[in-house]
C-alpha cells in the first residue's frame, strides 16, 4: 500500500467542525498516514494539539505565526508561543511563518521582524520551517539569504514560482518545495516549472486544506484524502510510477521531520 505524508493540513479550523473524525479516516484509507499540523496563530494551538492527542502517531504539530496574522499584539503572540517551546513539547517544525504581501503591505517591518525571530527558533531548537510567501519573493530570499550559514532546514509551502525562483529556493540545499492541487490546474505554469527545475527529491506533498482542492475536487473544500491526486499528476509529470511518488517523497517529509515514523 502506498505510504504518503500530508506536509501541510489544516484540519483542526472550523471548516472540519461537522466531519473531522471523518476527514482523518478518509485520509488513513487514502493512504495518508500521516497529518502535519501547521499553526496560524495562538488560537491554533489547543485545536491542533487536541488533535494529535487523539491521533497520535498520525497528526504531527507545527508552531508559529502567519504573516497575515502579524498584527498590533504579534508580539504577545510570539511570547506565547516562544513559551510553548521552551517547555517539553512535540512540535516537529516553525511553521506557517513567512512574508504576505497579497492583500496588505502595510506591516511589512512587523512581518520582517516576525519572520526573523522564528527563524531564530528554527536555529535554537533545531527545528525546520515552514515558509509561507506570496507576493514577497526578493524579500524572502533576501532574509533567506542572511541566514544561509545557519544550517536551517524546512519546506517552502505552496510553492508556485517561476524556474529561476525555484532553483534560488532549492540553492538551501536542505530545504524542499511544497506542492499541492495547484500543479493540477488547467493554467498553472507550475507543471513546467517541475519539469524544468525541480527534482523529485526535492519536493514534499501538501494538501492546504480546506483550501486549493486539486482536479477533479476544485472548487470545493479540500481534504488530505485528495493526496493521491497530486501523486497521481506527478507520477504522469515525471513519468515513474505512483508508487515511487508516494515512496521518494514520503522519504523527504521523513528526513525534514525525522519523528514522524
Amino acid at each position: 500500500m502506498t505510504d504518503y505524508v500530508d506536509t501541510h493540513t489544516h484540519l483542526f479550523v472550523n471548516e472540519f467542525d461537522d466531519d473531522r473524525d471523518a476527514a482523518v479516516q478518509r485520509a488513513l484509507q487514502a493512504g495518508v498516514t500521516k497529518l502535519c499540523l501547521p499553526c496560524i496563530d495562538t488560537a491554533s494551538i489547543g485545536p491542533i494539539n487536541n488533535m494529535c492527542d487523539k491521533y497520535p502517531g498520525v497528526c504531527y504539530p507545527m508552531i508559529g505565526l502567519h504573516p497575515t496574522d502579524v498584527h498590533t499584539d504579534y508580539h504577545r503572540q510570539l511570547q506565547a508561543m516562544h513559551e510553548q517551546l521552551d517547555a517539553p513539547n512535540r512540535y516537529i517544525a516553525i511553521g506557517e511563518v513567512g512574508l504576505d504581501f497579497y492583500w496588505d503591505d502595510t506591516r511589512k517591518q512587523e512581518q520582517y521582524d516576525a519572520f526573523e525571530t522564528q527563524i531564530a527558533w528554527a536555529v535554537k531548537y533545531n527545528l525546520p520551517l515552514v515558509i509561507h510567501s506570496r507576493n514577497a519573493f526578493p524579500e524572502l530570499y533576501s532574509i533567506m539569504e542572511k541566514h544561509r550559514a545557519d544550517n536551517i532546514s524546512g519546506i517552502f509551502h505552496c510553492f508556485s514560482g517561476t524556474a529561476d525562483e525555484a532553483r534560488a529556493l532549492l540553492s538551501f540545499d536542505k530545504f524542499m518545495l511544497g506542492v499541492g492541487g495547484v500543479v493540477t490546474y488547467k493554467k498553472s505554469t507550475l507543471p513546467q516549472v517541475l519539469t524544468d527545475a525541480v527534482p523529485l527529491e526535492r519536493i514534499v506533498l501538501e494538501t492546504d486544506s480546506p483550501y486549493l482542492a486539486p482536479v477533479p475536487h476544485r472548487g470545493k473544500r479540500n481534504e488530505s484524502s485528495y493526496i493521491p491526486h497530486v501523486a497521481e499528476f506527478l507520477s504522469t509529470l515525471y513519468g515513474v510510477s505512483v508508487e515511487d511518488i508516494a515512496r521518494i517523497t514520503t522519504a523527504n517529509a521523513k528526513k525534514l521531520f525525522p519523528t514522524i515514523i
